[in-house]
């Protein structure tokens, strides 16, 4: 017989999904250590909470498997409790308690005080900015902004997160200065869109604003932008990546697609000819600056002519970063009502033909890599490399450095300066210069 009430609680948090999750698993996190729980994440604990992700059908599938997962768990023993929270949660709560009712209880978006209740913590106002970080102690995710305003016909997100919410500069400065002091140096700013920030609260775009405070920010040494909206992105953003060296020469900016019918039933509000002004624009105000975008093929009505515009555009554009998405047919969004109508295989068939012709843009790109020297973060060692990464790639998504740890000897967290021997499709290969 297990004597349950000797057994002291230990809380496991479980991340699905995207940063932004991440970032509001580190919250859930620092709040409950504050309130003096037992709190890890994605290690063994016999509460088990599950931050789910609600985006598309395979990030549900794999929320869904996770929580039958962990219920398996508790009927074996293993656990005590299972709460689910985040976007899922939020998307689909009278479903989910129906159909997975063994569950102790489903929290969406914006009932942390609630889960905290529930988990015996009480929520700390506090605490403003105050987290567990759970990435690698030299960077962490600095969400600026929540929810959404734009109409896209794909995207379920507003659904799931609300109205776009701005965070004042004055809290995000407090935030990444404690960052700052317990060791971080990179900071990602991330929102569902980084281009709507301060309109809610200051009445005009204040990226360039909050980037100038950031900058100002001891120990913090770059600073990285991601998930920009291409219409009404603030060019004064520009100008502040130029001339202030922590702000890292890199964008993450989703533009979905290029041809005009399809970004016209996207309501994506811009055009092919608007969306290549503005990327030359970019190149022009930051000649080395890398951008990053993502795509998506297959979306209802996508001829073969669209798909054409899109692969020579990508050909055309020589996009630094980029990735392929094949649509998802979301319910209760704007697109749910037309008909979902290529065939996967189509759209995965598209979806490798636009990654095909980007390997071979980021292999002639790194060619020119080599024989240059670039400053780069060590983020971890791994097998017999130490992986690094240049101000151009992001952490998790983007290309990395590898430096072969048999011959030299790096400190993870360290900004080092490393010469490129080699490069293949996606990865650098080097060796540290003093």
């Amino acid at each position: 017989m297990r004597t349950k009430s000797l057994k002291k609680n230990k809380i496991n948090v479980v991340t699905l999904g995207c940063s932004k999750n991440v970032y509001d698993s580190e919250v859930l996190m620092g709040q409950l250590k504050a309130g003096g729980k037992d709190v890890v994440h994605e290690e063994e604990g016999n509460i088990v909470v599950i931050n789910t992700c609600g985006f598309i059908n395979n990030a549900k599938e794999e929320s869904v498997n996770t929580i039958l997962e962990f219920l398996e768990k508790k009927e074996q023993g293993d656990v005590d409790k299972v709460f689910v929270t985040g976007c899922l949660s939020e998307r689909y709560k009278p479903d989910l308690e129906k159909e997975i009712p063994d569950v102790d209880q489903y929290f969406g978006t914006t009932e942390l005080p609630g889960l905290l209740k529930a988990l015996g913590a009480d929520y700390k106002h506090e605490l403003i900015g105050e987290r567990l970080t759970t990435t690698p102690k030299n960077y962490a995710y600095l969400k600026i902004a929540e929810g959404c305003d734009r109409p896209c016909s794909f995207c379920a997100i507003p659904l799931m997160r609300g109205k776009h919410k701005s965070t004042p500069i004055e809290d995000l400065v407090k935030e990444a200065t404690g960052l700052a002091a317990n060791g971080v140096k990179e900071l990602v700013l991330i929102a569902q869109d980084l281009t709507y920030y301060g309109l809610d609260i200051y009445k005009k775009r204040a990226l360039a604003d909050l980037l100038k405070e950031l900058v100002k920010v001891d120990g913090i040494e770059w600073i990285r932008l991601h998930y920009a909206f291409p219409t009404g992105f603030p060019m004064d953003v520009l100008e502040v990546m130029k001339n202030e060296p922590k702000v890292c020469n890199y964008i993450d900016i989703p533009l979905q697609h290029i041809a005009d019918p399809i970004l016209k039933s996207m309501r994506r509000g811009t055009t092919k000819e608007k969306t290549t002004k503005l990327l030359q624009d970019f190149r022009q105000a930051v000649p080395e600056m890398a951008i990053r975008t993502t795509l998506i093929v297959g979306y209802p009505g996508e001829t073969e002519e669209d798909f054409q515009t899109l692969k020579s555009w990508v050909q055309e554009m020589r996009f630094e970063r980029l990735g392929c998405f094949t649509y998802s047919h979301e319910e209760n969004t704007h697109a749910y009502n037309l008909e979902d109508d290529v065939p996967e295989e189509v759209k995965q068939q598209r979806a490798s033909e636009i990654m095909d012709v980007q390997s071979q843009i980021s292999w002639e790109l790194n060619q020119e890599k080599v024989g240059q020297t670039f400053r780069c973060v060590i983020d971890r060692k791994e097998g017999n490399h130490f992986v690094g990464r240049t101000e151009f790639d992001s952490p998790d998504v983007d290309n990395e450095v590898l430096v072969d740890a048999s011959k030299y000897y790096l400190k993870t967290g360290e900004y080092v300066d490393i010469l490129v021997e080699e490069a293949g499709d996606f990865d650098l290969y080097g060796k540290p210069v003093s």
